[in-house]
C-alpha cells in the first residue's frame, strides 16, 4: 500500500455523508436513539450522536453551544457515557435537531387489536 495515498477513514467518510445529507443524518440518529434503550447497544447510540455532533460543527463547537466542556461532552458521548437529559437536549439543539416521542411497537400493536367485550 502506498504510504502517500490519501485514504479516508470510515468515520471521516461517515461524517462527510452525514454533513452532506441532513435527512440521512436525521434517520441515522433516529435509529441510534432507539438503541439507547438496550444496555448492550447503548454504546453504538452514543457514538452515533457523537458522529452527528462531529458532522455538524465538531465536538468543540457543539460543546460550547451546549454550554459544557469539550471533555464533558467526550465523556458523555463515549461508549460508557451516560449523558444527562440536559446534555442530550443541548447536543441535539446544537446540531439543529430535537427530541420527539412516539408510541412503541408494542403499544401500536395493542392499539390495533379490536377491543374485546366482557361477557
Amino acid at each position: 500500500m502506498d504510504k502517500g495515498s490519501s485514504a479516508v477513514s470510515h468515520t471521516e467518510r461517515e461524517i462527510e455523508e452525514l454533513r452532506a445529507d441532513r435527512e440521512l443524518a436525521t434517520e441515522y440518529l433516529k435509529a441510534a436513539m432507539e438503541s439507547l434503550d438496550d444496555p448492550n447497544e447503548r454504546a453504538a447510540g452514543l457514538l452515533a450522536l457523537r458522529t452527528v455532533a462531529e458532522a455538524y460543527g465538531g465536538l468543540g463547537a457543539v460543546a460550547a453551544e451546549a454550554g459544557i466542556s469539550r471533555e464533558a461532552l467526550y465523556r458523555a458521548l463515549s461508549p460508557k457515557g451516560n449523558p444527562t437529559l440536559r446534555i442530550l437536549l443541548a447536543v441535539l439543539k446544537a446540531v439543529g435537531m430535537r427530541l420527539s416521542v412516539e408510541s412503541s411497537e408494542a403499544w401500536k400493536e395493542q392499539d390495533e387489536q379490536p377491543a374485546q367485550s366482557a361477557g
